[in-house]
């Protein structure tokens, strides 16, 4: 008999690498390939330390902006999108780019710039200073898009014609959070033009109702993801709302046996740009301590892909 306590590991499913990510490195490691080491990369290519880490081992060189990057050499935009400032900079400087920006990052830019196209005074739902929210309001001139960020702030926003509005919003927030200031939006504003299909996109939201799932039935949830990852961030949110003690963590070296101390039922997801080796990692470690149990809860199946831009299919 094993001296080891029993342990129950939810794995929630979906997890993990969403087809925007999942692109968006292929277009890092193809243009390395292609093009030889190194290739620059504005931003982070995705939230996520280990991703990064290992791109920069093949060869990229991340930096903050275009300026930083040589004109003789490839450079990627990042999957969160970037203003229209950037690619114009490029073009400026005669540079090879590759725009990784994740394709439902894009609807959310042309949605944009049709409600501008249509008069209407644009609201963005989103947080503050995050690179998709700087690339969608970089879509338009300044001024023309009112970051909202909370409940306060919807029923706090003043437009010149309250008949004459439309929002947009960010990709990877809180679906519940979202819905409220959609609410109060629509209380104020009934007329208010929203998206075709909702923003938000469908890797965030299997990912928050997979998390629920799980959390309904397990004392602790860890969340693989890093602390600048939006998504992650949000699952953590989600999974303590949902009545568990979650804990967003970046590996199995974050782990904290004072967590799992008595616990008998643990659940684990991972944000939409951490790698699954570090869910695996993470039950290896738990696995050390406890006898593990593994069970998948499936809340969707996802079959989303998006193709490669031409110059690295």
């Amino acid at each position: 008999m094993s001296s080891r306590p029993p342990l129950t590991v939810l794995l929630a499913s979906p997890r993990g690498f969403c087809a925007g990510v999942d692109r968006a490195i292929q277009i890092v490691e193809r243009a390395i390939a292609k093009y030889g080491a190194p290739v620059y990369v504005r931003h982070e290519i995705v939230h996520n330390r280990h991703v990064v880490d290992r791109l920069k081992a093949l060869g990229a060189v991340f930096v903050e902006e275009l300026a930083e990057a040589p004109a003789d050499r490839p450079v990627v935009f990042s999957a969160h999108g970037v203003p229209k400032s950037v690619p114009a900079e490029a073009k400026s400087r005669q540079m090879l780019y590759l725009d990784a920006t994740c394709p439902l990052v894009s609807k959310v830019h042309v949605e944009a710039q049709r409600h501008f196209e249509a008069g209407r005074e644009i609201v963005l739902i989103g947080h503050a200073g995050h690179p998709e929210v700087v690339g969608t309001m970089g879509q338009l001139p300044d001024g023309a898009v009112a970051l909202i960020e909370t409940v306060e702030d919807a029923r706090a926003f003043a437009p010149r014609d309250p008949a004459n509005v439309a929002f947009v919003t960010q990709t990877t927030l809180s679906v519940d959070d979202t819905a409220e200031i959609v609410a109060a939006l629509r209380q104020r504003f009934p007329a208010i033009a929203a998206p075709h299909k909702e923003d938000i996109c469908y890797a965030t939201t299997n990912r928050q109702d997979a998390v629920k799932a799980a959390a309904a039935r397990a004392e602790v949830l860890l969340v693989l993801g890093s602390a600048n990852s939006s998504n992650s961030v949000r699952l953590a949110e989600v999974g303590r709302r949902s009545g568990a003690r979650a804990y967003l963590i970046d590996d199995a070296d974050g782990l904290d046996w004072a967590w799992v101390a008595g616990v008998r039922t643990i659940g684990v997801t991972a944000g939409a740009s951490a790698p699954e080796v570090l869910v695996q990692g993470v039950i290896a470690r738990l696995a050390e301590r406890f006898e593990v149990t593994v069970e998948e809860s499936d809340a969707a199946r996802e079959t989303v892909t998006f193709k490669l831009p031409r110059a690295v299919a």
